[in-house]
């Protein structure tokens, strides 16, 4: 059964109710069975979990040969320029801290991949009490409905001695009390992505970062055939 991203999400979420549902993590080792209390690996689960339920609902589905490649899971199988679809998963009960993606990896893939603007993001916000885990939230986003600026930068971003590493999430889930707000558009994501290059010491001089939107905007308008808005 082929289904889109939204058809995707609308089929955990109402049909089969994901949100409130709650459930535990063991790991057994011969004859010895623990709950595991930590949270470390429970975004790596949530995303093997997920691969069972689309095999078990006989959702077409396909994986890269390398598992940290993007994206995630491809929905579509007839063309591999759709149906990107990225799972990523945190604490609900603290800030979305998330990697979105490597910085200057992401400004390699768009150019060469332009279409990638139309990635979707299925998010899981969980809870998680001695052992016990629920599914607080699930979200399908994109890229820039899930990022916006920080105080320090364009494009908010993770910053380690003075180098741009992974874009990361503003709370785009409670806009209500937070100073910044996601991007409106792709167009305005792209905008912001090239300021953050501009500003960056290793990018501001390239001529790779003056063409970068151009590049992205005649390139995805090649690949998909659609403005960029």
């Amino acid at each position: 059964m082929k289904l889109t991203a939204r058809e995707l999400f609308d089929k955990l979420t109402k049909e089969y109710e994901i949100i409130g549902e709650k459930g535990n993590i063991n790991f057994t080792l011969k004859d010895l069975t623990i709950t595991v209390r930590t949270k470390d690996t429970v975004g790596n689960l949530i995303q093997e979990w997920l691969r069972a339920w689309l095999i078990k609902n006989d959702i077409d589905f396909s994986l890269k040969p390398n598992s940290q490649d993007f994206p995630d899971f491809m929905l579509d199988n007839d063309d591999s320029t759709k149906g990107l679809l990225e799972v990523k998963s945190f604490d609900y009960n603290k800030s979305a801290n998330f990697d979105v993606a490597n910085f200057m990896a992401l400004r390699r893939s768009i150019v060469e991949h332009p279409y990638r603007l139309d990635s979707s993001y299925l998010i899981f916000g969980y809870k998680m009490v001695d052992g016990a885990l629920e599914i607080a939230d699930v979200w399908l986003k994109k890229i820039w409905e899930i990022t916006g600026p920080s105080g320090d930068w364009p494009l908010k971003c993770q910053v380690k001695q003075d180098d741009l590493v992974n874009i990361r999430p503003i709370k785009w889930y409670n806009n209500e009390r937070t100073k910044f707000k996601p991007f409106d558009s792709a167009l305005e994501f792209l905008k912001a992505f090239q300021e953050n290059q501009y500003m960056y010491g290793k990018t501001r001089r390239e001529k790779d970062t003056a063409l970068f939107l151009d590049r992205v905007i005649d390139g995805y308008k090649t690949s998909t055939g659609k403005e960029i808005s």
